[in-house]
């Protein structure tokens, strides 16, 4: 046997070997499918990760939303319990407004005696940090409606005062002044202080209670001038390890397994990574000697196709699931060391990292071709979708900008782009059609016969047109998939490698070098394998 078809022999086994299964490469060199168990055991291990992280995420999240309801119900008069749209109280008379701004500091000096629950001042260096008080107003002003007349220095001019909490009738009292509010120059009142209180209820979970500080902001808002003040509190929350702590009884620190568990995910994605990366550059080498040999052997260079099949883009999802499983895990492991409390940049990491594990184990369904439609369909009908989406999108956007200037001011779906946007997409999936209807206010005529027939148009321009064809763009190539599984997929010049046929037709790509070598023929280049059985289809 001569040495050219010793090489040949050699890759063509070495090839077959490369796209086989894991099943077939321990049935083919009982070699044990290392990557397999890995993702495997990276699959349970990130579950059980995600799930514990997000057991006790829960727990900060309730706490923090729990609080700010229970400082919108101490500290705001006649809080009703619910938030009107984006404030929470609505003031509309001169005394409702001292009642209201009193009564914040009338409720935060009695704090300790109202609160249920373990919240005081916060203190800094043994001393109580102020209760401090801001109000904006214009430099100087003069307005009579009556006489449809005004005169308004635009400036801004800011006046604050801090004080004790614990003396704040006395400090009213003395800064009488300060309270005495013109309303046609106020633009608002703003009222800052900070508390402090432990989560307990981490306890039950067997952690390390937090300590919490919260910036507590209370805004009187006039800046509309319509007589209509709105009132605003936000809470920004800041935990961090406490100073003194001790626990008995049952409730035990278990904060040192969790880490050593977050350290062997780590170790876990580490090997992972490493390993894709390996199988990638060992793909690229076969691909480069694959492509040597056709343009020795045959003078016919390797469509483009067929080297993507070398390319594995389930490798790179794995390794950027890796990469995002591990910066998520770092920052988990700070977070329960109180150094970082960055949840919610920690959440994004490790949901999208188990998002991109669980979507790479349909890598190893798609070996068989009862369980492989879904990807072979997406991926057939994935480039028309895009161009599809594109020149949809552009419809899309102006009736967007158009719904946004028109039906803003008279309707609450549309009074901002995002709001707007979201508003279409839900008609499009039919929610919401009779409300967006009827919630438009019907006070212009003109407006109302215009909202008519914007919504009629793209309702049945979007959902019975625009919809349809998408859909059937999928159904098409879901028809081409299940044709070729019936028939058979076309040849390529890698199958027939594999099978050992020597007629190769000319690529695209081969067609210049055909040309100089007198060997012109009609392109051809269709790039997908034939599966050897109809049980299994080799994808890499």
């Amino acid at each position: 046997m001569s040495q050219g078809i010793i090489k040949e022999e050699i890759l063509r086994d070495d090839l077959k070997y490369y796209f086989m299964s894991p099943c077939e490469k321990y049935r083919a060199r009982r070699q044990l499918p290392w990557k397999l168990g890995v993702q495997i055991l990276k699959i349970v291990m990130i579950t059980s990760q995600l799930i514990l992280f997000g057991l006790n995420n829960q727990l900060v999240v309730s706490y923090k939303e729990e609080n700010a309801m229970t400082f919108k119900n101490l500290f705001l008069k006649d809080y009703s319990g619910v938030d009107e749209e984006d404030y929470s109280v609505a003031l509309y008379s001169q005394q409702a407004v001292y009642d209201s701004l009193f009564y914040v500091l009338d409720q935060y000096r009695q704090l300790g005696r109202l609160s249920v629950g373990p919240i005081s001042y916060a203190e800094e260096d043994g001393k109580l940090l102020p209760l401090v008080i801001c109000k904006e107003y214009y430099k100087r002003g003069n307005v009579e409606p009556s006489d449809e007349a005004y005169d308004i220095d635009a400036q801004l001019e800011k006046v604050c005062m801090a004080n004790d909490p614990t003396n704040v009738s006395q400090w009213k009292a003395e800064n009488v002044s300060f309270f005495n509010l013109e309303f046609y120059r106020l633009v608002d009142i703003k009222i800052t202080f900070q508390l402090k209180g432990i989560n307990l209820q981490t306890v039950r979970s067997h952690e390390l209670p937090d300590c919490y500080v919260f910036f507590v902001t209370i805004t009187f808002d006039n800046q509309c001038h319509s007589g209509k003040i709105k009132i605003f509190l936000d809470i920004d929350a800041l935990s961090s390890a406490c100073k003194n702590w001790k626990i008995s009884g049952t409730a035990q620190k278990n904060t040192h397994y969790l880490l050593v568990f977050d350290g062997f995910v780590i170790l876990v994605c580490l090997t992972s990574a490493v390993l894709c990366t390996r199988s990638i550059v060992l793909a690229v080498k076969l691909l480069q000697r694959f492509s040597r040999f056709f343009r020795e052997n045959y003078n016919h260079k390797v469509c483009k196709t067929d080297q993507k099949e070398f390319l594995n883009g389930w490798y790179v999802l794995v390794i950027v699931s890796d990469a995002m499983a591990i910066v998520g895990s770092i920052l988990k492991m700070e977070i329960q060391a109180k150094s970082l409390t960055s949840y919610d940049v920690c959440s994004i990491f490790l949901g999208t990292s188990t998002l991109m594990v669980w979507v790479g184990v349909i890598r190893y369904l798609g070996y068989f071709q009862k369980y492989n439609v879904l990807i072979l369909t997406m991926k057939t009908a994935f480039p028309k979708v895009i161009r599809f989406c594109c020149c949809a999108g552009m419809i899309y956007l102006g009736y967007t900008f158009c719904g946004w200037i028109v039906l803003g001011p008279y309707h609450e779906k549309f009074e901002g782009l995002s709001r707007v946007a979201e508003s279409l997409f839900s008609l499009v999936n039919g929610d919401d059609m009779y409300t967006t209807f009827a919630q438009l206010k019907d006070k212009n005529s003109l407006v109302w016969l215009f909202s008519r027939v914007y919504l009629y148009s793209f309702i049945s321009l979007f959902i019975y047109m625009v919809l349809s064809l998408f859909i059937a763009l999928i159904t098409d190539a879901y028809d081409t998939i299940k044709n070729y599984q019936k028939n058979g997929f076309p040849m390529t010049d890698l199958q027939r490698f594999l099978r050992e046929q020597k007629d190769f037709p000319p690529s695209e790509e081969g067609s210049e070098m055909d040309t100089e070598t007198g060997m012109g023929h009609p392109a051809l280049c269709c790039c997908r394998r034939a599966p050897s059985n109809d049980d299994i289809i080799l994808i890499s």
